[in-house]
């Protein structure tokens, strides 16, 4: 049966692709080292991958790292009636996306580890193309898409799986109303744990730097979505609220980041609509602009930058020093930017 998701009506996909099928693209992509034109570029300095370190590497000379596997990206449904989430307190990085109706919805990625369910499972959009670019073939986990963006969408460097393609990895929950009913077993995409090399995000982790100010609380509003970020010196974590209620996953876990990311970027119309004739947005995530890091009960005032989509995001102090984010969950919000000048 086709997936319905009533932001868009009927998804539909051309391929089909199995729980078989997709096992042995991805252990072809692992034997092959996952290669991409970024891939080639990160080999060697300055260029490809010369001849001579190719047969060096091959006659065990000097065995290589094996390249990690791919992240494995899954759509969140963030509606109210949605809610609590499942599995999304093992997520290593959050994104938050603005949707139709000025609503919210995430993307959770995993690398470190795979928790039994994740969900409710919805819908991709446009801008999660560009935003997935900077990571190596990743799995991308989704309800469906509306038809004209499907050709894009087989088009990306991703793999892309819906319940059509994998029917085994996905099932419906008894305790919602769908399209809030969908949750995926995410060891069925990906058998293990990519580990944390697969994480190409650009982040870099370790002690704060000097400065700051002194914050307890944030919030960040959508037009018709808030999210509100609580400092806990007890769980040194951000403690995660949307629209005013604790964000509580089904297995009773409290939300919590150690680090939360305001990025402010460009929101703007896509080329696509949702089955009421609104238009979708899309979020651009390359380019530059400002941000707000929150670490360790303070605010840090942050650059953004990432040249292209292949590349993942450089984040700056002021004066240009990489600015470090606290080991463990990284929330990052997608926040319009005044003006629409937030990336260029």
């Amino acid at each position: 049966m086709t997936p319905v998701d009533k932001a868009h009506g009927p998804r539909t996909r051309r391929s089909t692709f199995g729980p078989a099928l997709l096992a042995a693209a991805l252990a072809l992509g692992l034997a092959a080292g996952c290669t991409s034109s970024r891939d080639a570029l990160q080999d060697k300095p300055g260029g490809s991958r010369s001849p001579a370190a190719s047969s060096s590497a091959s006659a065990g000379s000097s065995p290589r790292t094996p390249p990690p596997g791919p992240v494995l990206a899954v759509k969140i449904d963030n509606a109210p009636a949605a809610r609590p989430p499942t599995g999304l307190d093992a997520a290593d990085v959050v994104y938050a996306e603005q949707v139709e109706g000025g609503l919210s919805r995430l993307m959770a990625l995993y690398a470190t580890k795979l928790p039994p369910a994740v969900g409710p499972v919805r819908s991709a959009r446009e801008s999660d193309l560009e935003l997935l670019g900077q990571f190596t073939r990743p799995v991308l986990a989704f309800s469906g898409a509306q038809g004209k963006l499907l050709p894009l969408i087989d088009r990306a460097p991703l793999t892309a799986v819906t319940p059509e393609e994998s029917s085994g990895a996905f099932y419906r929950g008894a305790d919602r109303a769908a399209p809030h009913n969908l949750f995926l077993r995410p060891k069925a995409l990906v058998p293990s744990p990519p580990g944390a090399a697969a994480l190409t995000t650009g982040f870099r982790y370790g002690a704060a730097p000097p400065g700051g100010t002194p914050e307890k609380t944030r919030s960040v509003r959508f037009p018709a979505a808030r999210f509100t970020f609580t400092w806990s010196p007890d769980r040194a974590r951000w403690l995660v609220a949307m629209d005013g209620r604790a964000s509580v996953t089904s297995g009773g876990r409290r939300v919590a980041a150690a680090t939360v990311v305001v990025q402010y970027v460009t929101v703007r119309g896509s080329r696509f609509h949702d089955f009421l004739g609104n238009t979708t947005p899309y979020t651009r995530t390359v380019g530059s602009g400002r941000a707000t890091v929150l670490r360790d009960g303070r605010a840090f005032d942050a650059r953004w930058e990432r040249p292209t989509a292949t590349d993942g995001t450089r984040f700056t102090t002021p004066d240009g020093t990489a600015m470090t984010f606290a080991p463990g969950q990284v929330w990052v919000v997608l926040a319009a930017a005044p003006g629409g000048s937030g990336s260029r």
